[in-house]
């Protein structure tokens, strides 16, 4: 369901209320959850509001064209603040300030150059957390924000949650809540929120407007993807209207390339497999071939959607990629025939949108040998679906319907008049219905309209 005006008013109001706010994405970050960090960072900052938006890992290089990519820091300031103040109203001015450290005892050494400090002229303030307010951007559990949290569980734990997200998947974590997945990107979950209010909406700079255009072009894949929807096309071009620079974000995303990158899509494209009888096409990059071409596993990201995705007569195209610091990544694609993030969660404990999804796997001794078993895996759980759906498989791919045929010697009987419906009531599941395309994207309650684009929501099997 699209965002109710409660909870805008209510994310509103927080945003308002506090003062120092942490702003965070995902680990493995994509640029969707890049572009929606750094323009709430911007939106923030015009309010008035102390910010840190942090990326929990390396920021890509891919992504230095952002306005205000400068600003992302990779680790989180977690120190209380405790501040002791002395009141100068009554005419004391400070000469000299310093301070000693002895016997496990900090002695601060105020000096007045005028007039004299008494006890009532000093105030003590603890201000607790460095920050009052975390606000965490196209996110579907907090687990995929990776080490940061894990570093920092008392951090999240103790202090209120903004969960802006499009993802159906979503857990629904935090006080409040933006979960929109009628939406094609979290940067246009933002864009409804932030035009929701006059004057946030006249803050919104050409740069503010490229970092939205950035996350709703790559997360539909410059509108080829489903996901896409009228709100959607509105929002680009209300973007435009306030000076989003849509061939700067075409011109970085789609038409540069490093030189590693390309060897590394040869190597894959080189790599790809097809069981026409089961409709999966797959494709693997190992550590070594990253290691040969002098690439890093984030360089595979593109590959799945741009090339693999794109061979016909298959239900699923998937990607497995080694990454560094061990384990495995599958990035998975589908038709309207099989719901891949379905397919993750029950395999490997993975998640995302019905088409567009992804898993991980540590723990195991030989990568192709173990992409082979994630294959087979997929393989049965894709059978699974269909036997659920009661559509069998085709030989050629298409579904054929059951017939009962009478046996050679005898005269075929006469139907039973109620056999249609005792075939139907055999099925209490039908096939998964095409995605519409007509709605807008928060969280909270089923959402016809899902995602198939930006990065797979992913947990870890250890």
């Amino acid at each position: 369901m699209p965002l109710s005006l409660a909870d805008i008013q209510a994310a509103t109001h927080a945003i308002e209320s506090h003062e120092r706010l942490l702003i965070i994405p995902h680990a493995n970050v994509d640029p969707d959850g890049i572009s929606s960090a750094l323009a709430c960072y911007q939106l923030f900052k015009a309010l008035g509001k102390d910010c840190t938006v942090i990326c929990p890992d390396t920021p890509p290089e891919s992504l230095q064209f952002m306005p205000g990519f400068e600003n992302l820091s990779t680790e989180i300031e977690e120190g209380q603040n405790f501040i002791i103040t002395l009141d100068t109203s009554s005419g004391v001015e400070v000469d000299k300030l310093r301070y000693t450290v002895e016997d496990n005892k900090v002695n601060i050494i105020v000096v007045p150059k005028k007039g004299r400090f008494k006890k009532q002229n000093v105030t003590i303030l603890d201000t607790g957390s460095a920050y009052d307010l975390i606000v965490v951007v196209d996110t579907a559990d907090m687990a995929l924000l990776g080490s940061i949290y894990q570093q920092h569980v008392d951090l999240f734990s103790e202090t209120p949650i903004l969960n802006v997200d499009h993802h159906i998947s979503n857990t629904g974590y935090g006080q409040l809540r933006l979960i929109d997945p009628t939406c094609a990107s979290a940067t246009e979950v933002l864009y409804n929120w932030f035009s929701n209010n006059a004057q946030w909406k006249n803050l919104l700079t050409p740069d503010m407007a490229t970092l939205l255009l950035t996350g709703l072009i790559t997360d539909t894949r410059s509108f080829q993807n489903p996901n896409t929807t009228p709100r959607s096309l509105e929002v680009a071009a209300e973007l435009l209207d306030l000076g989003a620079r849509q061939q700067e974000i075409i011109q970085h995303v789609y038409k540069t390339k490093p030189l590693t990158t390309l060897k590394i899509w040869g190597r894959a494209l080189n790599r790809i497999q097809m069981d026409p009888d089961a409709r999966i096409v797959w494709s693997s990059v190992s550590k070594e071939d990253l290691d040969e071409m002098g690439a890093s596993s984030k360089e595979t990201a593109g590959i799945l959607d741009e090339l693999i995705s794109t061979i016909p007569d298959a239900d699923v195209h998937v990607l497995f990629t080694e990454v560094e610091g061990g384990g495995l990544k599958a990035s998975l694609r589908s038709s309207p025939a099989i719901d891949v993030s379905k397919a993750a969660a029950r395999t490997y404990g993975g998640g995302g949108h019905s088409r567009a999804a992804g898993l991980k796997v540590k723990g195991y001794n030989n990568f192709q040998l173990q992409v082979i078993e994630c294959v087979q895996k997929l393989k049965e759980e894709m059978q699974r679906q269909r036997d659920e759906s009661n559509a069998p498989l085709h030989p050629t791919g298409g579904d054929i319907p059951k017939v009962n045929a009478p046996p050679a010697t005898q005269a075929p009987a006469p139907a039973p008049k109620t056999s249609v419906p005792e075939v139907k009531t055999t099925s209490p599941i039908q096939p998964p219905a095409e995605p519409k395309t007509g709605s807008t994207d928060v969280l909270g309650s089923m959402s016809p309209t899902e995602n198939t684009g930006g990065t797979d929501i992913v947990q870890t099997l250890s």
